[in-house]
């Protein structure tokens, strides 16, 4: 049996770079929402055995932060335009860098 040292290395770098880039354009992406003042707010998810349940006081209290957070923002409306074209721009190269693995494990076997 021998081990082809080569092709590791290839699988590593191309598994490697392709979490770097999902990561780094969704962080991204994420910033850029934010700066176009419009703040993701997920309400966390309540289960029945948790530890912590959330209140309707902790939600409101994070929508609220939320909203006052869009409102403080400096930028023009053409400014959060731009913002917000590339927030969407980093998604789409997060969904197509997914897409390109899922179709390099398809076809490529």
């Amino acid at each position: 049996m021998s081990i082809e040292w080569l092709a590791f290395v290839q699988v590593f770098g191309a598994a490697l770079s392709g979490a770097v880039i999902v990561v780094l354009f969704y962080a991204l992406g994420l910033r850029m929402l934010v700066r176009a003042g419009r703040v993701p707010v997920v309400a966390p998810a309540e289960f029945t055995d948790a530890i912590a349940v959330v209140t309707d006081k902790q939600r409101k209290r994070a929508a609220k932060a939320a909203a006052k957070a869009a409102k403080k923002n400096p930028l023009t409306p053409a400014q959060k335009g731009i913002a917000l074209l590339a927030a969407y721009g980093c998604f789409v190269v997060c969904a197509l860098a997914v897409l390109g693995g899922l179709v390099l494990i398809v076809v490529g076997h």
